[in-house]
């Protein structure tokens, strides 16, 4: 009897342990990150912080599964795709943010930053985050934002060197549809097109577009120098993006769970501008040792004084939570 005993003590005891595992299991959870960008970029990098982040704090029971590269779709759709609770989580660009949200466009003034250490800086801002929240929030639905993130900023690449704002008049170059871009290149003389992001690499190569925009890094990881091999440095934006999660998950979540969400989400506020920066540099020295012609002495000047102008113009346009964000921004030092 007593070896019975035993038997049944230690079949019991393992049956417990399998129902706490099993428990255990049901209360991990996996969540969608969605980006358009592939790895390797500033956008894997916020993704990274914000996972292992919101692993530490739930202490393995909230998981991100990060879908780089447009697995899930361009910015435009990812953005649809996280309003209708379908992605959870996703960084998205400020620029293709204005789709849904039109103020969001302020992030895009062009020379709104002054340099580096202002975009970094801009985008830690407690006062500049809140204003970018209060805006989402009540100009569309569905979704929310939770941190702020970067790639760098912007520069113009084509087959031809551009040193001064007339190199470009005339040019047709591919840039994010908001209201901001559609005012500013046809301002420096140039002709807009808009494309996803996707179309860029063979519309430059079969002279659908002769230019098109972005940071280093983005320009590098995509190969876009391998069919427009000159990158001007013309700094004209920041490389802004939003970090959203959708309603439909924040109003699943206990008030536990939404505090290690935002304290995960301030992780990539923190840290990751400083970091694609540091990946921007990494970028400009791999593409020379390709071969690609860096043109780093742009008048800028040529540039700033055609857009300074708009600053207040299109902030105004775009309306009070913009004029708010360009005011807030333009007042760090």
């Amino acid at each position: 009897m007593r070896g019975r005993s035993k038997l049944i003590s230690a079949w019991a005891f393992a049956v417990a342990i399998a129902s706490a595992a099993a428990a255990s299991a049901q209360d991990v959870k996996h969540y969608r990150f969605a980006y358009d960008q592939p790895r390797n970029t500033g956008y894997s990098i916020a993704g990274d912080l914000f996972a292992d982040k919101l692993k530490e704090l739930s202490k393995g029971s909230m998981l991100i599964d990060q879908y780089p590269g447009a697995q899930l779709g361009q910015e435009p759709q990812i953005l649809q795709l996280v309003k209708a609770g379908d992605v959870d989580f996703a960084i998205v660009s400020s620029a293709n943010t204005a789709t849904i949200s039109p103020q969001a466009g302020v992030m895009s003034l062009h020379f709104l930053f002054r340099n580096e250490a202002h975009v970094i800086k801009g985008l830690a801002d407690p006062q500049v985050f809140e204003a970018i929240r209060t805006m989402i929030d009540e100009t569309t639905q569905g979704l929310h934002v939770i941190g702020t993130g970067s790639q760098g900023v912007r520069h113009i690449y084509s087959k031809k060197e551009i040193h001064k704002v007339d190199d470009i008049k005339a040019m047709k170059i591919r840039v994010q549809a908001t209201a901001t871009e559609d005012t500013m290149f046809p301002a420096y003389g140039a002709q807009t097109v808009h494309m996803p992001f996707g179309s860029v690499y063979t519309s430059l190569q079969t002279g659908v577009v002769e230019a098109a925009e972005n940071s280093i890094n983005v320009y590098l990881v995509n190969k876009h120098y391998e069919v427009a091999p000159v990158l001007s440095l013309t700094e004209h934006e920041a490389n802004n993006a939003l970090v959203f999660i959708s309603d439909k998950l924040w109003q699943s979540l206990s008030a536990e769970q939404r505090q290690w969400v935002l304290a995960a989400a301030a992780e990539i506020s923190a840290k990751e501008p400083a970091k694609a920066f540091e990946l921007e540099r990494t970028a400009a020295t791999k593409l020379k040792s390709l071969g690609v012609k860096i043109v780093e002495d742009v008048d800028k000047k040529s540039f700033t004084t055609i857009a300074d102008p708009y600053l207040d113009k299109l902030a105004k346009e775009l309306g009070p939570h913009a004029e708010k964000i360009k005011n807030l921004i333009r007042a760090i030092n």
